[in-house]
């Protein structure tokens, strides 16, 4: 619409246009008009790709994607429209999206433990939350950061990488330990945060800002979002069932006192015999 090949048409999917039935139409009338040995007339000849009648304007008019998704002020676009090259994207999806759209205001707390709204949830403490172009962002929960406690390593998957949802996609190293975080949702490696890579504190200090660990590109998201968790109820009863099952991991390791119903230290996992490692990581992470 801003573009100008629709009249009017407001966004209900904010702007993730991936499984948008009013954008894959747009794209095949497009495709198909240019694609034509007559050129169509009518309504018809005004779908192009937006792309494209953007590129009708001056260059210094050319909005910037994000200018038309209004997250900045006017920006003109200085790559032609051809964001996987671009540096300021690139930039703007490793800095302002990790903190315009992973601290959102509302934070539900549940027995000290932070869980933004609107984020999706894997049993083994992975969240994820929507990002641009159909992408997801993912980490580890603020749950499984505070009690694991800061890992030695935190081992990514390269790029192009391919996710298998319910298996393990990252691995953490901590002293003998060594223990993956499963994937909430299939699909293939777009990014890695270098932030924990050298600094793995960030994980448990930011773990839904500056500790993220990586985006994907999801396939079938449909599905995989049905196994996950989200909303206050869903979530606040997830996150008490796996406080009391890991008081009952930890009874055979340290007594009756782990299942007396106290509040879990943060860095659970440094404060525990080796004999429990492996017990609390299972629990927590699920493998």
């Amino acid at each position: 619409m801003q573009a100008g090949v629709v009249k009017a048409k407001t966004c209900k999917r904010d702007f993730h246009c991936a499984g948008c039935r009013f954008d894959r139409i747009l794209r095949k009338l497009a495709r198909e008009n240019r694609q034509s040995s007559t050129p169509p007339t009518g309504g018809r000849a005004r779908i192009v790709y937006w792309a494209d009648k953007l590129k009708e304007l001056p260059a210094h008019r050319r909005p910037c994607v994000h200018s038309l998704k209004r997250r900045i002020a006017f920006r003109p676009c200085t790559n032609d429209y051809l964001c996987g090259t671009c540096e300021f994207d690139q930039y703007f999806q490793d800095q302002f999206l990790v903190h315009a759209m992973l601290k959102p205001v509302d934070m539900q707390t549940i027995d000290g433990f932070r869980i933004p709204q609107g984020i999706y949830l894997h049993r083994g403490h992975a969240w994820m939350a929507m990002a641009p172009d159909g992408q997801v962002r993912i980490g580890l929960d603020d749950f499984a950061a505070r009690l694991l406690g800061t890992m030695a390593r935190i081992e990514l998957p390269l790029l192009g990488k391919t996710l298998q949802q319910d298996r393990p996609g990252i691995t953490f190293h901590r002293g003998g330990l060594k223990a993956g975080l499963l994937s909430p949702v299939s699909g293939v490696v777009t990014a890695s945060n270098p932030e924990v890579g050298h600094h793995p504190q960030s994980l448990t200090d930011d773990p839904y800002g500056r500790g993220w660990l990586l985006m994907a590109q999801p396939t079938n998201l449909r599905e995989a979002l049905r196994r996950l968790k989200i909303g206050d109820e869903e979530v606040t009863a997830f996150i008490e069932d796996e406080i009391t099952g890991l008081h009952q991991a930890l009874e055979p390791h340290l007594g009756p006192l782990a299942a007396d119903g106290g509040q879990l230290c943060d860095d659970l996992l440094g404060r525990l015999p080796e004999s429990a490692w492996v017990a609390v990581a299972r629990q927590i992470l699920k493998n």
